[in-house]
This record gives C-alpha cells, sequence and structure tokens, in this order.
C-alpha cells in the first residue's frame, strides 16, 4: 500500500526501516513499481546521471518537473518525492511556493529542500498550504561550492551539534522525514534520536530510520562508488553484454531469425 506523509513516522516509532532509491524515467519508473521499494525521489542528481552534468547545480524546476512526470506515469503504489533545485528555495516564498506546486502538478508527492538555514519558513509555508516536504541536512550537494566539493559533514562537535539543531528545526516546521547525506553513523543516529520523524540516510550508517541510494549506482551501472554505495548488481557489464551479443548476431546474419520477420 502507498505511503503518505503520515506514514512516516508511524514506520519509525514500529521500527520499520524505509527503503528509498532515486529514479529519473519512465521505464524505470515502471520496474520499480513492481517492488517493493517504499518510497521514490526525483533527485536533482538527475542532472549528473541522465545529463552528465559535473554536479547537480543545473538541475532546473522546468527539468525536475520533466523528469517528475514521467516517473509518475510509470508509479501507482509508490511515495513519490522530488527535489527542490539549487535556488528554487531562495527567492521568496511567492516563488518558492510557485516552484513547488509546479512539482506536485507534475506528479510528485511531496518536495525535499536541503537545509535548514534560511529554509524554515518556505517549509512551514508549503506544509500550511498542503505542500508535504522532506528535509535534507548533511551533505546538501547544491551547496557544493560553499562546502568546497563533497566532503563528510558532522565530524566536529560544533557541526554535530548543529545537524541535530537543524533536525529539530525541520521537523517542528514541518519535515515528515529528513535525508541525512554523508555524515557520521553517530551523528546520523543522534539526529534520529533527537527527533520523532524518520531520518534517512544516505552514507549515514546503519542504525537510522531508512535508507536511500541513487538507482543507477546500486544497480552497478555506473562507475562511481563511493564507500557509501553497494553494487548489489554490475549492471553495466549486463548491459555491455546483451549489447555485444546483440552485435554478433545482427553481423553474423542470426538476428533477425525466422520468428522475428515478416514474411507477409
Amino acid at each position: 500500500m502507498k505511503l503518505s506523509p503520515a506514514d512516516f513516522p508511524k514506520r519509525k516509532a514500529e521500527h520499520s526501516i524505509i527503503s528509498m532509491v532515486t529514479c529519473y524515467d519512465y521505464t524505470m519508473a515502471c520496474l520499480v513499481n513492481q517492488t517493493n521499494i517504499d518510497c521514490v525521489l526525483v533527485g536533482d542528481s538527475l542532472a549528473n546521471v541522465m545529463h552528465g552534468e559535473e554536479n547537480t547545480i543545473p538541475a532546473t524546476v522546468d527539468l525536475m518537473a520533466l523528469h517528475t512526470r514521467a516517473v509518475h506515469r510509470g508509479l501507482q503504489d509508490k511515495f513519490l518525492v522530488a527535489d527542490m533545485p539549487f535556488l528554487s528555495t531562495r527567492l521568496g516564498l511567492y516563488r518558492g511556493t510557485k516552484a513547488a506546486g509546479k512539482l506536485i502538478a507534475a506528479g510528485a508527492d511531496s518536495v525535499k529542500i536541503e537545509g535548514a538555514d534560511g529554509n524554515l519558513e518556505l517549509i512551514s509555508h508549503l506544509v500550511e498550504s498542503g505542500i508535504p516536504v522532506m528535509g535534507h541536512l548533511g551533505l546538501t550537494p547544491q551547496f557544493f561550492h560553499a562546502m568546497g566539493g563533497y566532503k563528510v559533514q558532522g565530524r566536529t562537535e560544533e557541526a554535530k551539534s548543529k545537524l541535530i539543531k537543524d533536525a529539530v528545526a525541520m521537523e517542528k516546521a514541518g519535515c515528515f522525514a529528513i535525508v541525512a547525506e554523508c555524515v557520521p553513523s553517530d551523528v546520523a543516529t543522534a539526529m534520529s534520536r533527537a527527533v520523532s520523524v524518520p531520518v534517512i540516510g544516505i552514507g549515514g550508517g546503519s542504525a537510522v530510520d531508512g535508507q536511500v541510494l541513487v538507482l543507477h549506482d546500486l544497480l552497478g551501472l555506473s562507475s562511481f562508488k563511493p564507500k557509501f554505495v553497494r553494487h548489489f548488481m554490475n549492471g553495466a557489464d549486463l548491459v555491455k553484454n546483451a549489447l555485444n551479443e546483440y552485435d554478433e548476431c545482427c553481423k553474423n546474419h542470426t538476428f533477425p531469425a525466422a520468428e522475428e520477420t515478416f514474411t507477409k
């Protein structure tokens, strides 16, 4: 049964782990829809994965809406979250609400917002307007330049305390769940203990309330493999082998066969 925002804190209270993956297109969405995965994220990582960009900054609201609509068409039973892309939350309540509304109109069940500082008013406003919000703390890729690259966050006591305070503030603002990315496991655990909503980790250890990974990473379709990623299959080799077999069959005239050919 498809989750609702109210189900996320319930799942945490029941100690029931939430599984979440990214998805960016209709074909993959149809496959994910046939699995036990709980939640799907149209992440701004689509800029990297689908468009070959170096970071998530080039993702726009229009691009996010385009991919969100495609994924929505392939999902019936999964809760769908869409990322609010770079600067879309920093241009005032009106423009932030308009951007979030566009993603909801495209089929998202909620939006995800990176960072607490400067965003809490918008989060509260969106929630009060009927748009569920998932928070995101730790390594926030939209702050790539400010952070000086992709680095583990929360390694000092001061940084750890800030992450916990931000998690509490996001819950108070109305977030129904919070992603914790690339933080030490003890920090992610402390964040989870500080709030009643689930903390969903990506590089946050196993003692949190859920996990999220980029679909193409876990399928082994890319060579990207940071410490927190596990390849659950060698998808790249499977695809290359299939293409090479197709190439061979074309060139040795075994494809198409008689049963694959129209005769009348």
